[in-house]
């Protein structure tokens, strides 16, 4: 089946081009989401009428796109999480937690923008996170992921000295 893009779409092209796909791809996904129309003479003629509108939105899109990813720079997100003594994070930090933050923040993020390649974050450190806010625009952050209860330990370990010091007076 032959499609003309509406917009870019990742692995398959760019605005305007004609593309063959699967049919039940053209029909079921692309043609009722707005992103495609059916390679028809009709369809190819009113897509050259609106190309320069398309291209335009599409031009928009990018400037409001890097808008969000100048914002973006030199952020540095951190929370905090429970974890054992060698580091590692009971549960894990994800892109939604991320997300969270960084909304929280006042710095409008989706999570599926937010791109962890090798999954989720689960040990504590510093992490660099991909965002990408559209097909061209994309930016990193650093996530830190602190101990929750990284004060609790030391008062835990001064408790426990002080109950070796009773022990040792009887």
């Amino acid at each position: 089946m032959q499609i003309i893009l509406l917009q870019r779409i990742v692995n398959l092209g760019k605005l305007g081009e004609t593309v063959d796909v699967k049919p039940g791809y053209g029909r079921n996904f692309l043609i009722p989401q707005g992103k495609a129309l059916p390679a028809t003479k009709a369809n190819v003629e009113k897509f050259e009428a609106r190309r320069a509108e398309l291209e335009a939105e599409e031009a928009k899109e990018i400037a409001e796109a890097q808008q969000r990813a100048d914002a973006l720079t030199d952020v540095n997100v951190i929370m905090r999480a429970k974890s054992g003594d060698e580091g590692k994070l009971f549960g894990s930090i994800g892109t939604r937690d991320i997300a969270e933050a960084l909304t929280n923040s006042g710095l409008e993020v989706d999570r599926a923008e937010i791109k962890l390649p090798e999954g989720t974050l689960r040990q504590i450190g510093e992490y660099n996170v991909d965002i990408q806010l559209h097909h061209d625009v994309s930016t990193n952050i650093l996530v830190t992921i602190l101990s929750e209860d990284g004060d609790d330990e030391d008062a835990a370990e001064e408790d426990v000295a002080d109950e070796n010091e009773d022990f040792s007076e009887e």
